[in-house]
């Protein structure tokens, strides 16, 4: 994806942090959640990230961002998971998105798992890759495996600065084992530009004390789980973990070592197939159904009940226009196409019971 053919724009999160964000490709929005190590400019050019960035922006407006402390977002912002959160939030209502699939990979599924709990009426559907519920030191909280976390902490502040690569290789290797040395010195020097050894070793305490298992079973919207089986950054167990306590979740194991999915592996054109055909089909029902506003469901009452546009816009008091645009953005919600298939869909929901007044 060239650099000129996306738009690079900045808001401002909760506490003022500048957050910048990406938007490429048309079509329906595509919210990715921001992961460590981004930089939307950067990776528009990236031969590890740019064919996944590609393949999203194929059919949907992508929109990406980077966290705080990444990229072109404020070095200098303290990073907590209230925090990315709230730039999630920043971003999406920068846009004014109303509904939109949300994507999380790697720490940015846990993000995108809360945020999707906290506004069920937004997320369509939630697409998480290489993603955990439980940092490195919830899921393994043994004094080995803390001290283990330290030294990794500090060997990115000894060495993530520097111009020699070689500590940085070390973290490389954790997440691209099997790439080529292409894809390997792009992504030490992302890890380079990407952030500072001082805010890198900031990230990886407050990744290791992620915990949002308790959120998995408030999941309410379809959601898919990819996860390569053979990686280490994040076992594959963690994937079955949320896969396993999401309602209705679906788990698509992917045969390879890298905990980021490359364009030069067997496995990306199924990735590419499972992701794309989850994001065309049609929501199911109830889902479709929580993401209507409360003037949304109220309209879907009316025609439910058999009221024409002219009928809806004098009980409600509004202008025969303005029921129009609410029927379109409606029946979009729906994935309807015409009155009739959204009366039996509503009526089938439960809507239109009552007999207009």
């Amino acid at each position: 994806m060239p650099a000129d053919r996306q738009q690079i724009r900045f808001c401002r999160a909760a506490d003022g942090t500048s957050i910048a964000y990406a938007t490429s490709g048309n079509g329906p929005p595509l919210v990715k959640a921001a992961n460590w190590l981004s930089h939307v400019e950067f990776d528009a050019k990236s031969p590890v990230w740019s064919p996944m960035l590609r393949t999203l922006a194929r059919d949907h407006t992508l929109v990406r961002y980077d966290e705080r402390g990444c990229g072109l977002s404020d070095r200098d912002a303290e990073p907590s998971f209230e925090a990315w959160v709230r730039d999630l939030e920043a971003v999406v209502d920068a846009l004014e998105l109303e509904r939109f699939p949300l994507l999380g990979i790697s720490q940015g599924a846990s993000i995108a798992i809360a945020y999707a709990v906290r506004h069920p009426d937004r997320v369509e559907r939630l697409i998480l890759h290489g993603g955990y519920a439980r940092g490195w030191l919830r899921r393994d909280p043994t004094t080995e495996a803390r001290e283990e976390a330290e030294a990794t902490i500090r060997l990115a502040e000894l060495g993530w600065g520097r111009a020699n690569p070689v500590f940085r290789q070390y973290f490389t290797d954790q997440f691209i084992p099997d790439a080529t040395p292409e894809q390997r010195h792009w992504f030490n020097e992302l890890e380079r530009i990407s952030t500072t050894p001082a805010s890198a070793a900031r990230f990886m305490r407050v990744f290791n004390e992620i915990d949002v298992v308790d959120l998995l079973p408030r999941v309410a919207c379809p959601t898919l789980v990819l996860h390569c089986t053979r990686e280490h950054r994040v076992p594959f167990e963690e994937g079955k973990l949320i896969a396993s306590l999401v309602p209705d979740a679906r788990l698509v194991p992917l045969d390879s070592m890298n905990h980021v999915l490359l364009e030069t592996e067997r496995e990306w054109k199924r990735w590419q197939e499972e992701v794309l055909a989850f994001l065309e089909a049609p929501a199911p029902p109830d889902a479709a159904l929580a993401g209507l506003t409360a003037r949304e469901r109220e309209l879907l009452e009316l025609i439910a009940r058999g009221l024409d546009n002219a009928q809806v816009a004098a009980h409600l008091g509004l202008r025969e226009k303005t029921v129009r645009n609410h029927i379109t953005r409606i029946f979009a919600k729906l994935g309807v196409d015409n009155r009739a298939r959204a009366i039996v869909l509503s009526r089938d929901a439960g809507f239109g019971l009552r007999r207009a007044a």
